[in-house]
């Protein structure tokens, strides 16, 4: 498998836009507006916002975005790889380079929010360690979203 980097970029990127419009189509065909919490490309270019970017081959492949809230915590937003590129641990990567980056701004709780038809998006936050929780921050309850979070501080070892 071509080895796949990831890395800052600007959102502002065509191929970039295209992957997001694919997200957005995607979302808009499995919720209604009300349930979809979307950031625009202007908004991704934001300064309270990390925007990470996977490449295989040089080819936009799946994107990320941490929200750096005011409160002191990270909102995960805009996860997403390409359906041409799942299967080889791009979204765990993601997720991985994304802690890191919390954790160099100095974040200690990344929150999320997702939708209740996303299965394997669910089940790969639940794998690196994210525990469902009630609405944060703007969120209302919604039936079509879960809100989930993880700690990013250190297991004290015993």
């Amino acid at each position: 498998m071509p080895d796949v980097t990831i890395a800052p970029e600007s959102p502002r990127q065509d191929e970039i836009v295209r992957l997001i419009g694919e997200l957005d189509a995607y979302l808009g065909a499995l919720y209604p507006a009300e349930s979809n919490h979307l950031l625009d490309i202007d908004s991704l270019a934001a300064p309270d916002i990390r925007f990470l970017v996977a490449r295989r081959d040089g080819v936009a492949v799946g994107c990320v975005a941490l929200r750096v809230d005011a409160e002191g915590y990270g909102e995960i937003k805009r996860m997403y790889v390409d359906p041409k590129a799942r299967g080889g641990r791009i979204g765990r990567r993601l997720i991985d380079r994304l802690e890191e980056q919390a954790r160099a701004d100095g974040l200690t709780l990344l929150r999320l929010e997702a939708g209740i038809h996303q299965p394997e998006a669910l089940g790969l936050y639940r794998a690196v360690g994210f525990a469902d929780r009630g609405p944060f921050g703007g969120y209302a309850p919604d039936p079509l979203s879960v809100f989930m979070e993880k700690s990013l501080l250190a297991e004290p070892v015993s």
